[in-house]
């Protein structure tokens, strides 16, 4: 398995045509989104496509499919499949398709509307027929660190050691919440407004059981570590919640655990571009010296395409 493998526009171009071609849908005009994980795609009709990469596991993309058929059948405000015979492999990439959620889909969500569907979902039961797994951390954390061309032997073994120590720490937190289903990336990146300004879950790719701390960390993290959220907002989350995980005494190795995870994953993007390469040394050099985050980008000020 290549885990710097970057997807690129014109390949991930070429397969969405066929994967269209495969279901009766139109590539003609489609606007590249994003490059991050998957290829994001808009297509002419109000359809988003999602080329993954191709060391993704199509089970788990069939997966995330039969997620959101499960979320659409209990009434929850998540992003819907659209209805065909999903996920279409073209050379081993799994092509996905969902309906848009709004025009542009570049409204988000209020922070009390994030904390809402969360505390929402957090109420759900998964049919047993999902087979959703437990939540695993540090699932690709080694194999990015070990795969990664462009760390250096310094880095790589700052980091290996830093994962070690981690994981140990991890394995010792007493979680307070009920454990259940989590959405495993809970943030205000991924609640947009759909065209009547209610609020919709997407990325749906990272379901999970575990604890409900992890669904709530990255929202502390945005006020706490980086500066994206204010004061305000993070306790407007934390009261339209109904629970404050900055007190909870785990807090701190939680959000060292999760800010651990998102260098990681910046890591495996670094080869992409000269941008994400100084986003990725700026994030590896501040967790070797203590610095302040408070200078890191959000991941769509990096990602953006227009």
């Amino acid at each position: 398995m290549n885990v710097s493998y970057a997807l690129g526009e014109a390949q991930t171009r070429a397969l969405l045509h066929e994967a269209c071609a495969a279901t009766g849908l139109s590539a003609d005009g489609a606007r590249l989104l994003r490059l991050g994980s998957n290829a994001v795609y808009r297509l002419a009709a109000p359809v988003v496509a999602r080329v993954a990469r191709p060391d993704a596991d199509p089970e788990a993309t069939r997966r995330t499919v039969a997620v959101a058929r499960w979320l659409e059948s209990v009434g929850y405000p998540a992003v819907r499949a659209i209805d065909v015979d999903q996920p279409v492999m073209i050379d081993g990439h799994a092509v996905t398709f969902w309906e848009a959620v709004s025009a542009d889909g570049s409204e988000y969500a209020t922070i009390a509307e994030v904390a809402e569907v969360i505390a929402q979902l957090h109420k759900l039961t998964a049919p047993e027929s999902l087979h959703l797994p437990r939540l695993e951390p540090f699932e690709n954390a080694d194999g990015r660190i070990a795969g990664s061309e462009w760390l250096g032997p310094d880095d790589r073994v700052y980091m290996t050691s830093e994962l070690a120590r981690l994981q140990g720490e991890y394995a010792r937190l007493d979680f307070v919440l009920p454990p259940g289903v989590i959405h495993g990336d809970a943030n205000i990146g991924n609640v947009l407004h759909d065209e009547n300004g209610n609020p919709v879950v997407i990325d749906l790719d990272g379901f999970a059981t575990g604890p409900r701390e992890w669904d709530l960390i990255q929202t502390a993290l945005y006020y706490d570590h980086y500066g994206w959220h204010t004061r305000e907002e993070y306790e407007t989350f934390a009261r339209a919640y109904g629970y404050d995980i900055m007190q909870w005494p785990g807090y701190p190795m939680l959000a060292d655990v999760r800010e651990f995870i998102q260098v990681t994953w910046m890591i495996q993007k670094a080869g992409e571009s000269e941008k994400t390469a100084a986003e990725a040394r700026k994030r590896v050099d501040a967790l070797r010296s203590g610095a302040s985050r408070k200078d890191w980008l959000p991941f769509l000020a990096v990602y953006r395409t227009s």
